[in-house]
This record gives structure tokens, sequence and C-alpha cells, in this order.
């Protein structure tokens, strides 16, 4: 997905092994991830996507300059928070520790790699089973009379 904020950007989806960069994106107040050789469209990530940055991962914090850095790692996954809030940004990174960190707070220019795209799960198999078992039994019960 691509954050509200990125509607009036060019966009596509994100592919697997591809190489990204943290942006700004021109006429908008967000950062978010753009292929490296095309810096101005937005590459949109789904919920599960995961990443592995090229170096320790970093963001604007509030009085950074005063706290002690503490690490967080390089792989993150992707995800969205604050859904039901039209007004606020939702792209965000979870570290494995469960650290959220929104896209719009990452550090320009950091590079990372698409290392897992998640699962698409066929319309067919996204039923539950029990409403498939109750049409397999109302199929029965028809052919019954």
């Amino acid at each position: 997905m691509c954050d509200y904020s990125l509607h009036s950007v060019a966009s596509r989806p994100a592919r697997l092994g591809e190489k990204l960069v943290t942006t700004s994106f021109r006429a908008t107040a967000t950062r978010g991830f753009a292929a490296i050789d095309q810096s101005e469209v937005a590459v949109c990530l789904r919920p599960g996507t995961e990443l592995a940055f090229a170096d320790e991962v970093d963001w604007d914090r509030p009085f950074r300059w005063f706290r002690r850095r503490t690490g967080v790692g390089r792989l993150a996954r992707f995800r969205q928070v604050n859904v039901n809030d039209p007004y606020v940004h939702h792209d965000a990174i979870e570290f494995p520790d469960g650290r959220v960190v929104l896209l719009t707070r990452l550090r320009h220019g950091q590079r990372a790699t698409v290392v897992q795209l998640p699962v698409d799960r066929p319309a067919e198999h996204a039923a539950p089973r029990a409403e498939g078992r109750a049409a397999e039994i109302l199929s029965l019960q028809a052919r019954r009379g």
C-alpha cells in the first residue's frame, strides 16, 4: 500500500529482490520507498512485505542527540497502523523487537531490498471451511431429493 499522502504520486507495487531507497516525493510532506533508478515513482508495499536494509535503520527521533542510540537491526516487516483514522500516516515498518516506525520518519537515502512478499491466497481458499462444508451438505441433500 502507499500512504494517503502519496495518492498524487505515480506508484507501482514492489517486486521480490528489488532494491529500494527511502525518499521524499515532490509536492508531498511524506517519505516512502522508491526504486533506486526511479526516484519519482513510489514503490508500494503490502502488509507483510519483509525488507533487509543495507545498514542499521535510522529515523527522525525527538531529542535524538541527547539519547544513546540503540540499534534495532537491519530487518523489518512492512505493516499499517492507525487504519481507522483517514487523516494520519498508515505506512510503517516493524522490527523484530516489536518497535514500529512510520515510513515518513525514516531518514532519507536509506537502501533496502525486498526479501519476501506476503502470500496471496486464492479467493476459493479464503472462504472459511464451515461455509464450504455447509454448501457441500446442502448439495448432497438436494441430490437425495
